[in-house]
């Protein structure tokens, strides 16, 4: 029976179990090719589970009991950041399905906090095993916890976290450091007197999402340790999905203010402002946004946006889950806080990023 089960243990349990690739988990098995001590220790120490604990894995497999993972994201037209993410929860839940594992993906209006209310209670009516979510809204998501731990039901974070909560993991960027980089490659060598748009989104309730609160933070920290604050203007601008009317807003901010030298949005959604910069000929303008959205990348492309930072969302989606299976179907300590790289993009290296696999 033990030799049976082995037998169906596979490269990709191996490395979910290690939380590795599977290519390492290869080159381990086969000794051949490059791999850290840590990756090493990692699979070996997953091997030995797996062949001498072999009941722990058996009982996953076997198990008749069904894990039902909440996941709450906002809703989404093709192609948007949250699209993305979306199809990333769809792999996740194909990855796991070994597991007896389900996603339940739930939808709300990121521009509306009362519908975020209104899902966080069907949630809890159903008492799912697990909740991961991105915290867009504040105060409804501390509400939404508190309740999902007075049932025990544990929850983590993506994209954007609440500290100080007893979040499971968290995977994503460190959200202030993100935009303290974003200052530091906008600004630098900005002359005095510089105006700088700041590119908001138009939302119903909450004018803005938990992680675009700590991006300005870290852009505003960078400013004022090198004392620019005196040097700079910010001028905020709200856009909506409307390319006509941003624009007629735009073609009167610059009538006014005839020091533009940057911009930067703190959401993925840039290509609004590039839109209407290409439109008013203005391509000399500094531009820095957030995501690699197919609209995103080919203004980076063209030269109408000059960064873009991005975080691998589909990662952090994966890591999610994963861990979740561990806490909850193989009894592992996982690591809370988990930040993913802040990865910078130029139209120089946006190829070799997004062509490269891994």
């Amino acid at each position: 029976m033990e030799n049976q089960q082995r037998n169906r243990i596979r490269i990709k349990d191996i490395a979910l179990l290690a939380g590795v690739s599977e290519g390492t988990v290869d080159r381990v098995i086969h000794k051949r090719g490059d791999v850290s001590i840590q990756s090493m220790e990692a699979v070996n120490k997953a091997l030995k589970e797996l062949n001498y604990s072999p009941n722990l894995f058996a009982r996953s497999l076997a198990s008749k009991k069904q894990y039902r993972f909440a996941c709450i994201i906002p809703t989404y037209k093709a192609g948007d950041y949250w699209d993305g993410v979306a199809n990333s929860f769809d792999c996740a839940a194909i990855n796991f399905e070994n597991y007896n594992v389900f996603i339940d993906k739930k939808y709300f209006d990121q521009l509306d906090a009362s519908s975020f209310t209104e899902v966080a209670e069907t949630i809890l009516s159903q008492l799912p095993d697990g909740v991961i979510l991105s915290p867009i809204f504040r105060a409804e998501t501390l509400d939404f916890i508190s309740k999902l731990s007075e049932h025990h039901i544990p929850f983590s974070f993506f994209d954007s976290m609440i500290e100080n909560t007893t979040f499971l993991t968290y995977y994503g960027q460190n959200s202030f450091q993100s935009g303290y980089v974003a200052a530091k490659l906008l600004l630098e060598n900005c002359p005095e007197q510089a105006e700088i748009l700041i590119i908001r989104t138009q939302r119903k309730k909450d004018g803005f999402s938990n992680q675009t609160v700590k991006r300005y933070k870290g852009f505003i920290n960078y400013i004022e340790n090198c004392c620019l604050k005196e040097n700079l203007k910010l001028i905020d601008v709200w856009l909506s999905d409307n390319d006509e009317t941003n624009l007629q807003l735009l073609e009167e901010i610059f009538f006014k203010h005839k020091s533009i030298k940057s911009a930067i949005a703190f959401n993925s959604k840039v290509y609004r402002l590039a839109v209407c910069l290409e439109a008013m000929k203005q391509t000399e303008i500094r531009v820095l946004g957030y995501d690699l959205l197919e609209k995103n990348v080919n203004y980076l492309k063209q030269g109408l946006i000059s960064y873009l930072i991005a975080q691998r969302p589909e990662k952090q989606v994966y890591c999610s889950v994963r861990d979740m299976c561990r806490e909850l179907i193989f009894k592992q300590t996982v690591t809370k806080i988990n930040y993913v790289p802040i990865d910078i993009l130029m139209k120089e290296n946006i190829d070799y990023y997004t062509e490269f696999e891994e």
